[in-house]
């Protein structure tokens, strides 16, 4: 069982570069690991460490002043190969939320699998969202899975988004599709029994 998704309240990591693509969010030599722990320290490595290996304090994942459960992303966050190392990286670093006007579809279905929600926003939106954070980083974001919305609580503006009804049964009960399966268990006996 995974951590249950309800509602979520917190402040955001803003990333406004558009194309963002999964080679920038996992580099392909960090793809030899099996398991999904460890991926974080990883996450965007090009941008958050110079060729030293030192921290680029120009990146904002280096910038404490910005922190949280939601990254904010620009348009077509995702794009590239398919790697779920991607979506495991963005997990074990924290986010449990990224908000983007678009989603590379591969990405996002894998971000879901990883129990992250992938939240498509108008563009006005994200950039009045990018705008909140710029003025002020301890501004926070409300992400309401039930009601299927996200509300900036500067302005007050909200919207609703998209989700799979199975993806948000997932989430909101902790499940992988294993779990789910073996949630279904009894059920699926019975209709065994009742088809022999």
């Amino acid at each position: 069982m995974k951590q249950k998704f309800n509602i979520i309240t917190s402040t955001c990591v803003p990333l406004p570069l558009e194309n963002v693509d999964t080679d920038q969010i996992i580099p392909a030599r960090f793809l030899k690991a099996t398991t999904r722990e460890g991926f974080g320290e990883n996450l965007f490595r090009d941008w958050r460490y110079n060729a030293d290996g030192t921290p680029n304090k120009n990146f904002v994942l280096n910038n404490p002043a910005y922190s949280g459960e939601i990254l904010v992303a620009g348009k077509n966050f995702g794009s590239g190969s398919s790697r779920e190392h991607a979506a495991w990286a963005i997990a074990d670093y924290g986010f449990r939320v990224v908000v983007s006007s678009f989603f590379a579809d591969i990405h996002k279905n894998n971000e879901l699998n990883n129990f992250v929600l992938p939240v498509v926003v108008s563009e006005s939106f994200l950039k009045e969202l990018f705008d909140t954070i710029a003025a002020n980083p301890k501004s926070e974001v409300e992400v309401n899975l039930p009601a299927q919305t996200i509300t900036n609580k500067t302005t007050g503006r909200s919207e609703t988004f998209e989700i799979n009804a199975y993806k948000k049964h997932c989430l909101m009960n902790g499940l992988d599709d294993i779990d789910y399966l073996l949630s279904q268990k009894s059920a699926i006996e019975t209709w065994e029994k009742k088809n022999k």
